[in-house]
């Protein structure tokens, strides 16, 4: 959360001077947090100097930041994006603001390395838990989702009697109420909401890594189900896969798991 805010202040202050380099870290995933793009704002904090980078600097700048593929490529890209023409600060202005980019960035760097430590520590320990391979053997739970998976079911498997349990806990049920001819469905509100979070974190991540889940999730929206509700869908099938596999010890199948694919 910590890292969000700082972040999301440098965001905000680099808009009102630098709007140009919004376009240049949209092409990282890790956005603001990429070392690249942290590497080469401590480089040139204004748009003045970015557009007086060189391409040798270029490289330099992305070999210091870990850069290894593709460096050529992104040299060209960068010095290209960082000469597009916009608007300007007063000389003077522009150079104050740059000196308060790098005093924010120092902050967001500290924010940085704390949550890369706090990420090797939660892995490491993860990975000594007797249910950790379990985990981990389903498609889109690598080791920081499933830590926080496990975070929220906790070890002890008998605390959830049935599925249903555990999918009311985590909100992936749906609740339905019937009154007379009519019946309604309706999602769940009252939920574990980081349980919840991490579902839709691992939903999303097994339409890429597994086939059975993605054909799921194409069935649910081809029967008109909306992105969300297709998604939660999905958590809701792997939630009751956990549960069994985590009662019984045993590791994820996909052809258990999603018998009918094709």
């Amino acid at each position: 959360m910590k890292t969000l805010q700082t972040g999301n202040r440098l965001r905000s202050h680099l808009r009102e001077y630098f709007p140009g380099f919004l376009t240049v870290f949209r092409h990282f995933r890790e956005g603001l947090a990429s070392p690249v793009i942290r590497t080469l704002l401590a480089a040139a904090p204004t748009p003045t100097q970015a557009a007086q980078l060189t391409r040798p600097q270029l490289r330099a700048i992305l070999k210091k930041a870990g850069r290894q593929r593709e460096i050529t490529g992104e040299v060209e890209r960068l010095h290209t994006l960082l000469r597009e023409p916009q608007m300007h600060q007063p000389p003077i202005i522009e150079q104050a603001m740059g000196t308060k980019t790098l005093a924010l960035l120092r902050q967001f760097n500290a924010t940085c390395a704390s949550a890369d430590d706090l990420e090797a520590a939660t892995t490491t320990a993860f990975a000594t838990h007797q249910d950790a391979e379990i985990i981990t053997s389903f498609p889109g739970l690598g080791a920081l989702t499933g830590a926080r998976v496990l975070a929220e079911l906790g070890d002890d498997h008998t605390c959830f009697t049935s599925p249903r349990a555990l999918k009311a806990y985590a909100g992936s049920a749906p609740i339905t109420r019937s009154s007379g001819r009519k019946t309604t469905v309706l999602a769940r509100h009252i939920k574990n909401q980081r349980l919840a979070s991490a579902g839709y974190i691992w939903a999303f991540a097994a339409l890429t890594a597994s086939p059975g889940a993605r054909a799921h999730y194409d069935r649910r929206r081809a029967a008109e189900d909306r992105y969300v509700a297709a998604q939660r869908n999905l958590f809701n099938r792997l939630l009751g896969c956990l549960h069994h596999c985590l009662t019984h010890r045993i590791p994820y199948d996909e052809q258990t798991a999603f018998p009918n694919t094709a």
